[in-house]
Order: structure tokens, then C-alpha cells, then sequence
């Protein structure tokens, strides 16, 4: 029996792996898409049965290509997790228009291509999910998030708009609001005096988005916010 495939867009090194190992230890066939396979080339030989994909989410032609791929070698794509995320901390005067195309290209046309590449076959099973990797920065804007908080409030509307639409076709859209900073080496290393329940777990928070693609149509979430007990919001 084909396993169920799980398609992880931006898979590094923190939260990407932690989101492929927590869906591979369900039973899912991984497709690992990252820019290069520098990290997901030894993840998927230790995730039997999954691929990794080089894949520019910034440009709508080499998405479809991979996906096409992924359909092809592993079968239709029955969870999309969307952790791709870009965008350099400026403010309006010190950032550029390319930087802030880019952020978008990112963070909101990668989710938009992608997403159009898995619902047909999430439509023609009656069934499926679509889960962003968002961020508080699509609420407001900051001082040091002109390139940032456009692209992440743009992801936020996109998957809104979604919802409405496929919910009743049976497809769970939803985005995790994550808020805090990603327990990583450079992290730790950037912040030392910090401890442990300062930082965001990357396998609590592949925990927490595996449980919003197995609530039931009953008690669907559209908004999770994930953030250490400790930070201030």
C-alpha cells in the first residue's frame, strides 16, 4: 500500500526537519523542498520511502516542475505544509523594491503556486490539508518589518481566502502563527543567556501542526497561535 504523501515547503535544518520526521513517523512519504539539498538530501535517506526537491518557491515555473514531480514519484500530495519564509529586517528607508519583491515572492507567491498544484487532487479525494508557517508580523507592522509584515499579512489574506473556498470541499486550511525565536545552534549561540522556555521547539511545533491536520470538520481551526509561554504579546 502507497504510503500518504506530506509535501514540506522549506525545509532547513529547525522547523522544516522537525515537521518532516514528526509526518514520516506517522506513516507519510515526505517530499522535502528546500532552495538546494544541501540538508534534505540525508534527511530523506533517513525518512524511508521520501525524496528532497531543489526548488526556488520564488518562481512559479520551478514549483510546478516539482510538483509535477512529486505527483509523478510519489503519488498526490495529501498534506501541504507551507514553512518557506524570507525577508530582511529594514525599515521603509533602508529597504530596497527588490528586497521587498523577493519577500513577497517568498513568503506569498510560492504559497499561492504551490497550493494551486495540490488542490485538484485534494478536491478529487473529498479530502486534504494546507497549513502556512505564518508569523505575528501579519498582524502589524514594526519598525524593522517594511519587507517582512506586507509578505506575511499578504500569506495571511491568501490562506484566509482559501479556506472559505475549500473548507467546504473538504480541504483544512489553516495557519500556525508562530511567535518567537526558533530553538537553533546560531540562535543559542546568538542568545546564551537565554533559557530553554525562551525559545520555540521545532518538534513542538511539528506537534502542534500535525494536530490541526487531524481535527475533525466539526471543530476545524483556521488560526493557531504557537508561542513560548514566556513571550510577551
Amino acid at each position: 500500500m502507497n504510503k500518504p504523501v506530506c509535501a514540506v515547503v522549506g525545509v532547513g535544518p529547525g522547523n522544516g526537519a522537525a515537521l518532516a520526521r514528526r509526518f514520516a513517523a506517522e506513516g507519510y512519504a515526505l517530499a522535502l523542498l528546500a532552495r538546494s539539498t544541501d540538508v534534505t538530501a540525508s534527511l530523506a535517506e533517513e525518512l524511508a520511502g521520501s525524496r528532497a526537491y531543489a526548488c526556488d518557491v520564488g518562481d512559479p515555473a520551478s514549483v510546478e516542475r516539482v510538483f509535477q514531480a512529486i505527483a509523478r514519484e510519489l503519488g498526490p500530495v495529501e498534506v501541504l505544509v507551507y514553512n518557506a519564509g524570507s525577508g530582511s529586517w529594514a525599515t521603509i528607508e533602508e529597504a530596497s523594491a527588490k528586497d521587498f519583491e523577493q519577500s513577497w515572492r517568498v513568503n506569498t507567491l510560492g504559497a499561492f503556486v504551490a497550493s494551486q498544484q495540490v488542490i485538484p487532487a485534494m478536491k478529487q479525494a473529498g479530502q486534504g490539508s494546507i497549513v502556512f508557517i505564518g508569523a505575528t508580523a501579519s498582524r502589524r507592522g514594526n519598525v524593522k518589518t517594511a519587507v517582512f509584515a506586507p509578505a506575511k499579512a499578504a500569506q495571511k489574506s491568501l490562506a484566509e481566502s482559501m479556506a472559505r473556498h475549500l473548507w467546504p470541499a473538504g480541504i483544512h486550511v489553516a495557519v500556525v502563527i508562530l511567535d518567537g525565536v526558533v530553538d537553533l545552534p546560531r540562535t543559542r549561540k546568538m542568545m546564551p543567556d537565554k533559557p530553554d522556555g525562551f525559545f520555540v521547539s521545532p518538534d513542538e511545533l511539528a506537534e502542534t501542526v500535525f494536530h490541526v491536520t487531524r481535527q475533525k470538520r466539526s471543530v476545524w481551526s483556521f488560526e493557531v497561535e504557537a508561542r513560548p509561554f514566556g513571550e510577551k504579546w
